[in-house]
C-alpha cells in the first residue's frame, strides 16, 4: 500500500508549470506541437521566451475576441471574487441574463448551457429523441452528413462523419442516417426508406470537414427548413464553430431568413471559458422539463456572466461587422494572390479555408518556425484559418504576407 506523499513532495520547489516534450502524466490523447504560450493579447501569443506569433487560429475558433480581452478579464476576475458555482438547484440570475441575451441574439426562444460544444450536440440530440417518443416513435432516426463532426461522445461521434475518429469505438450508436453534405435529393430518398426520423443535424459549413459549403451555398439551410417543416422534423444546426460571429453573423444561419428548431453552440461563446449552449425554438419549445436533462456546472454564474459579457461586447464594439469585412478582404485577397497555383480559398467571415492541390500538413510546422505564424491543416490539405474577429487590417495585411510566400513555395516546389 503507497503512502500518502508530504506536501514537500508533492510541491517541491521546482514545480513551477513548465514546458516538457514527455508528459508522463497525461494521456497522450493529442498530437502536441513543440512549443508553450505563456499569455496573450489580442492576435497575439507569447512564448516564455517573449517572442510574438500572430494566432490566426484563435484556440481553435474559440478566442473570438482576441486573447485577453479586458471585458472579459475583468468580468471574469471579479465574478470569480463574488460566486463561481451554487449549482442549478437553485436561480441563477447570470444564467437568466445570459440566456435572454442569446435567444435574443439568434431568435430563439428557450436556452440549456452545457460545458462544451459535444454536450450541447448531446442535448440536440436527445431533444430529437423526445420529439419522436412523444410521436410514439420506437427507433426514431436523424439525418446526419458525410464529411460532418459533432464530438467526441459515443452519441457525438456516432452523428460524426468521419471514420477515422471514430476507429476502435464500435459500435456506435444506431440513431443516425448518414446522406451526402447539401445533396437535397438524398434526404428525400432516406425519407421514404425510413419512416421514424424525427431531424436533421447539420453544420452551416463543415469545419472539421475543410470548411466545406454546400454548393447551394446557404440556400442549403433554406431547402433544409422546408423539408422539415413538410415532413415535420426538427431542423437542428451545429453553430459550435460557425456561431457568435465567426461568420459575420451572431450566427450562420442569419446570412438566410430562417430560423432552426434548434441550434447548438460554444468555442466563442466563452472566449476561452469552456461553455456551450443548446437553443430552441418553435416545435423544440417545451420538450424538455424537469429531469429531462441537466448538468452540474453547465450555467454556472461565472460561465455566464462571461457569456453575457462577451455577447454585449460583440455587438457593442461592432465586431461582427468587422469579421464581415476584414473577413471578405482576406479570402479576396488569398484568391488574387493563389489564383494561378490551383488554390480554392472559401468561407464567410473569420471562418476561411485554402484547399491546395495536395496534403499540406508541413505547413503548420513551417508557418510556425519560420513565420511565428499560428494557423491549422483540416482535411489533409485545407489551411483552415480562424482568426480573431476583431483582426484589424494590419494584422489581417501581415497574415497574408506570411502565409502567402509559405503557399507559393510549398506548391512551387512540389511542381517544379
Amino acid at each position: 500500500m503507497a503512502l500518502p506523499l508530504t506536501f514537500a513532495e508533492l510541491f517541491p520547489a521546482s514545480s513551477a508549470p513548465h514546458f516538457s516534450a514527455e508528459h508522463t502524466a497525461l494521456m497522450p490523447t493529442y498530437a502536441r506541437q513543440p512549443i508553450a504560450f505563456v499569455r496573450g493579447q489580442g492576435a497575439w501569443v507569447y512564448t516564455a521566451q517573449h517572442d510574438a506569433y500572430l494566432d490566426a487560429l484563435s484556440g481553435i475558433a474559440v478566442c473570438g475576441l482576441g486573447h485577453a480581452h479586458p471585458k472579459i478579464s475583468e468580468a471574469i476576475a471579479e465574478q470569480a471574487a463574488t460566486l463561481m458555482h451554487t449549482s442549478n438547484l437553485f436561480e441563477v440570475p447570470w444564467q437568466e441574463a445570459a440566456g435572454d441575451l442569446l435567444c435574443k441574439a439568434g431568435g430563439m426562444q428557450q436556452c440549456f448551457f452545457a460545458n462544451s460544444g459535444a454536450e450541447a450536440n448531446e442535448a440536440a440530440i436527445k431533444l430529437a429523441r423526445m420529439y419522436g417518443y412523444k410521436k410514439h416513435f420506437k427507433a426514431p432516426k436523424i439525418i446526419v452528413m458525410t464529411g460532418s463532426f459533432h464530438g467526441r461522445t459515443l452519441a457525438t461521434l456516432s452523428a460524426t462523419g468521419n471514420e477515422k475518429v471514430q476507429k476502435g469505438f464500435y459500435p456506435l450508436q444506431e440513431s443516425f442516417v448518414r446522406v451526402p453534405f447539401g445533396d437535397i435529393d438524398a434526404i428525400r430518398a432516406v425519407q421514404q426508406e425510413h419512416a421514424e426520423i424525427t431531424a436533421i443535424l447539420v453544420e452551416p459549413i463543415q469545419g472539421e470537414g475543410g470548411v466545406n459549403t454546400a454548393p447551394q451555398g446557404f440556400v442549403y439551410l433554406e431547402q433544409l427548413r422546408a423539408l422539415c417543416d413538410e415532413f415535420d422534423w426538427l431542423l437542428m444546426l451545429d453553430e459550435v464553430q460557425t456561431g457568435n460571429g465567426r461568420t459575420g453573423q451572431y450566427f450562420a444561419y442569419q446570412h438566410t431568413a430562417i430560423v432552426p428548431d434548434v441550434v447548438t453552440t460554444a468555442k466563442g461563446l466563452g472566449n476561452g471559458f469552456p461553455v456551450g449552449a443548446c437553443l430552441a425554438n418553435g416545435k423544440a419549445v417545451g420538450l424538455f422539463g424537469p429531469g429531462n436533462h441537466g448538468s452540474t456546472y453547465g450555467g454556472n454564474p461565472l460561465a455566464c456572466r462571461t457569456v453575457h459579457t462577451v455577447i454585449r461586447t460583440l455587438y457593442e464594439e461592432e465586431v461582427l461587422g468587422n469579421a464581415a469585412r476584414v473577413g471578405a478582404w482576406l479570402r479576396d485577397e488569398f484568391n488574387r494572390q493563389l489564383a494561378d497555383l490551383g488554390v480554392t480559398v472559401r468561407g464567410f467571415g473569420m471562418m476561411l479555408g485554402i484547399e491546395l492541390p495536395k496534403a499540406c500538413g508541413e505547413l503548420v510546422n513551417q508557418a510556425r518556425d519560420e513565420q511565428h505564424l499560428i494557423i491549422n491543416v483540416t482535411a489533409d490539405k485545407v489551411i483552415r484559418l480562424l482568426p480573431p474577429l476583431n483582426l484589424t487590417d494590419k494584422e489581417a495585411a501581415e497574415l497574408v504576407k506570411r502565409l502567402v510566400p509559405l503557399i507559393r513555395r510549398f506548391l512551387t516546389t512540389l511542381t517544379a
